[in-house]
């Protein structure tokens, strides 16, 4: 089903300051190593363990309807794929004050959608309908709390 899911993905990719990139940019597509035994072509990134510090972790969320997550960042970059449903992000920025602005119309990603957020981005999220995502994070997942918008 991802595999379905994943051709038909429309990239959204959000970089620092709010610019378009590609998910290449994206350092959840970074890191990734040939698996040996594996047909040539084949290379993969595994989750992060005491082993593999330089993984990725991945948290497959539900999220009902009206929900909604505060202004916040991550530590690391991240990409999420809506498998059902639809969601906004709004992306802010941080006034000398520390009063956090909003930089650009909200970004709403629907199903099939990607969406791509640079470590540090200050956004939020608004559950528009009920959502089936799949979550990468690059290296430990972190959550920091921004500040009320």
């Amino acid at each position: 089903m991802l595999r379905a899911v994943t051709s038909r993905i429309a990239r959204r990719v959000v970089g620092a300051r709010g610019a378009a990139s590609t998910a290449d940019a994206s350092g959840v597509w970074r890191g990734y190593d040939a698996v040996p035994d594996t047909p040539d072509g084949f290379t993969a990134r595994f989750a992060v363990s005491e082993t593999n510090p330089n993984g990725v972790e991945v948290i497959m969320e539900k999220w009902r309807a009206g929900a909604r997550e505060p202004a916040h960042s991550h530590p690391g970059d991240d990409m999420t794929v809506v498998v059902e449903g639809s969601m906004a992000v709004q992306f802010f920025t941080k006034s000398d004050d520390g009063t956090l602005v909003k930089d650009g119309a909200p970004l709403v990603l629907k199903k099939g959608d990607a969406g791509h957020i640079a470590g540090g981005r200050i956004h939020d999220a608004a559950y528009l309908e009920d959502c089936k995502l799949v979550y990468v994070h690059d290296g430990r997942f972190g959550f920091v709390a921004e500040g009320a918008a």
